[in-house]
């Protein structure tokens, strides 16, 4: 077995859970698994040994569903009636709060973004984020703490 096709086979389960809690859509996690690690081996190079093999795999797998929802936005049709315009008006201020807050959340150092990420959108409980990163529930608590804390900092309010 190629050295490839063992990392893809250690790594692809958690990569693929990893994508699932971003996009909550198991067909789409799929497709970006496969993506994911297409994108590893086209950079395979650049990976120098810093981090776990399945952090980097996270990272890009993180980067390959943001460039997903890019394209999902880019390809949404316009809609045209006045009460859905109305609609989508109050949707995009919406959105536009979202937008911000993952904006804000994105600066965010490691591990506090990748924290904040899997608690928002992966409704992950603190135990099982703490698991996640190796660590003790109490550790994934504290750290979500200092995030909330650091998007205060930068005036994004956020309550859980």
């Amino acid at each position: 077995m190629d050295q490839l096709t063992e990392i893809y086979e250690q790594h692809a389960e958690q990569v693929g859970k990893y994508l699932i809690t971003l996009c909550r859509n198991a067909d789409v996690a799929e497709e970006l698994t496969q993506e994911t690690f297409y994108q590893a081996i086209r950079s395979i190079d650049n990976y120098n040994g810093d981090c776990k093999m399945s952090v980097w795999l996270c990272q890009i797998a993180k980067h390959t569903y943001y460039k997903y929802v890019d394209r999902q936005v880019k390809q949404a049709n316009p809609i045209h009636t006045a009460e859905q315009i109305t609609s989508l008006e109050h949707d995009l201020v919406d959105n536009e709060n979202k937008m911000e807050l993952f904006r804000i959340i994105h600066l965010l150092d490691e591990p506090y973004k990748e924290i904040v990420l899997l608690r928002l959108l992966g409704d992950l409980s603190f135990k099982e984020i703490g698991e996640i990163h190796q660590k003790k529930e109490n550790w994934a608590r504290v750290t979500f703490y200092r995030a909330k804390l650091k998007l205060r900092e930068r005036g994004t309010v956020y309550e859980e």
